[in-house]
């Protein structure tokens, strides 16, 4: 087969699409004929040489798919050769076929074409282990997702408003938090012209953030902090302005708030099946009743993923990047 390989690390030129071998399911594992991929941070961070893939995982970028089952391995029940499917992945999305753990498998959802299903499961998963498996995010509380206009955060509006919260998102340009708020946003922030605890705070008479997700890491650590409301829950999905911050534990204790920082690649499989299941029951749903979609920016073919790296390193899109096969 031939999948996206990185014989270097470097930029986005260091993806080379060559012929590989063939992986074989194993006890446990389904192998999956690849239709579509999609571009996630992470792989960024893999392609640079900073976010190895586990040991004995797939060595190829791509933490999510959409395709067929092509062969079922031993210890395998529930699933069909011929089943259209998505699915999370630890690695190998860009690639024409990657072996998939079972219960990391996902139903395309009624309504969605199937290259559209690898748009979901990474977001999905992340957004509901963090705002709702750990966050706990209540209907009536406040919602503040970094990036709205993201991958991420296009789905985290969507799902939020779907609880019944109130949302507000942070983005850079008009054109985005206009998009933020045709899917529901109430609080639309421009980081590059307003602070957006001082925005939270006014919006929210003073009380904050119930729920906050954050892609920034260290810049917004402590801000992050102020912005919360008494009770709030901070949830650290990314480190794009860096690793290591201050924190002013004084005001964390005095707001009783609770900071938590996950990643989706390296828990045990028993924990990304757990999550994958609670997808499946609670956001599938939504989506096939129409209450939440997929957003893609654009799409382009899987050789020329070079280029959707590129897309999310100008942040210019709005929503997933997907990279397909013919």
């Amino acid at each position: 087969m031939y999948a996206i390989t990185i014989p270097e690390p470097g930029g986005p030129e260091a993806l080379v699409w060559a012929e590989v071998p063939d992986p074989v399911p194993g006890e446990g594992e389904v192998l999956v004929e690849v239709v579509s991929s999609a571009v996630n941070r992470a792989d960024l961070l893999q392609r640079q040489g900073f976010y190895n893939p586990p040991p004995g995982s797939s060595p190829y970028p791509g933490l999510e798919c959409a395709g067929r089952i092509a062969a079922i391995g031993p210890g395998v029940a529930g699933w069909s050769v011929g089943d259209e499917v998505c699915a999370l992945l630890v690695g190998g999305g860009y690639a024409e076929k990657v072996v998939v753990p079972a219960g990391q498998l996902l139903p395309v959802p009624r309504g969605i074409d199937l290259a559209t299903a690898a748009a979901l499961p990474e977001v999905t998963c992340t957004v509901w282990s963090n705002v709702f498996m750990i966050a706990h995010l209540r209907p009536g509380e406040t919602f503040l997702v970094h990036g709205g206009s993201s991958g991420i955060g296009t789905m985290a509006i969507q799902l939020a408003k779907a609880v019944g919260a109130k949302v507000a998102v942070t983005a850079g340009t008009k054109e985005k938090l206009d998009f933020c708020a045709e899917l529901g946003a109430d609080i639309l922030i421009n980081y590059r012209e307003q602070d957006f605890v001082e925005e939270i705070r006014e919006n929210t008479a003073g009380g904050g953030a119930d729920v906050i997700l954050d892609n920034m890491g260290a810049k917004y650590l402590n801000r992050n902090v102020d912005a919360l409301a008494v009770n709030g829950r901070l949830a650290i999905i990314g480190m794009q302005g860096g690793i290591k911050g201050e924190l002013n534990i004084a005001t964390l204790l005095g707001k009783r708030g609770a900071i938590t920082a996950t990643t989706l690649r390296a828990r045990p499989l028993a924990e990304k099946a757990a999550v994958v299941a609670a997808v499946r029951e609670h956001v599938w749903p939504l989506i096939e009743g129409g209450h939440v979609r997929p957003i893609v920016d654009r799409t382009l073919p899987m050789s020329d993923a070079a280029q959707g790296h590129r897309v999310l390193e100008e942040s210019g899109h709005i929503g997933k990047v997907l990279l397909t096969l013919p």
